[in-house]
């Protein structure tokens, strides 16, 4: 991943903060409000981390908690969203003798447990089944019909194609291009978009070189 934009993740995650300007999620300031900015996003990285001695039960209700959510809701919220990515039946095994993609979903329903509006989600179907990439697919689309916010970051320009209303492309670091799926591609594919404005990027060496 781009350094810049792996930085400007993290920030919009929450986890790190701005050395300049000023950055806003729905409107709170990251840096002078940085509790109230994690209660309204959820955070899904690449890579899985968990604590792998819990159950994926125990693992919603502790994040839970740290939300300060009601025990009740901790409990009905679980069941709900352990059953929407196909985990319920493993409810009550430790973390650790789950798959990548079953982890991969672990995460993704502890990211949504506190029902934030904005969810940050970093390389989604990285060691996804076909099965199980359509279910977060399925699950994005309907996330974003409820109003939801979902800011992706993924390097598979079909994903971001089938699931985003917008999309920006960054190389080296800048923001090179900004605006809808019908906006960049018209009669093209994302694909031959993203080609076409990396290369007219380039530098004029590396241009003549190719």
């Amino acid at each position: 991943m781009n350094r810049s934009f792996f930085y400007s993740l993290i920030i919009l995650a929450g986890l790190s903060l701005p050395t300049t300007g000023e950055v806003r999620v729905d409107g709170v300031d990251i840096a002078n409000d940085g509790v109230s900015a994690k209660r309204i996003t959820g955070y899904v990285p690449d890579r899985p981390y968990l604590y792998e001695k819990l159950t994926a039960r125990e693992f919603l209700a502790f994040v839970g908690r740290l939300y300060g959510i009601p025990r009740e809701d901790i409990t009905f919220r679980s069941e709900a969203l352990l059953g929407a990515h196909g985990l319920l039946d493993r409810a009550d095994e430790l973390v650790e003798a789950f798959s990548h993609g079953m982890k991969q979903r672990l995460v993704l329903s502890a990211a949504l447990i506190h029902e934030p509006p904005v969810l940050v989600v970093d390389e989604p179907m990285v060691g996804l089944d076909p099965h199980g990439a359509r279910m977060i697919k399925d699950l994005f689309k309907s996330l974003a019909a409820e109003g939801r916010t979902l800011f992706l970051s993924t390097h598979s320009l079909d994903v971001a194609q089938e699931v985003c209303h917008r999309v920006g492309i960054l190389y080296k670091g800048r923001l090179v291009a900004l605006g809808t799926m019908d906006e960049l591609t018209a009669s093209a594919d994302l694909e031959e978009v993203f080609l076409r404005i990396t290369e007219e990027q380039s530098e004029p060496s590396a241009v003549r070189a190719g």
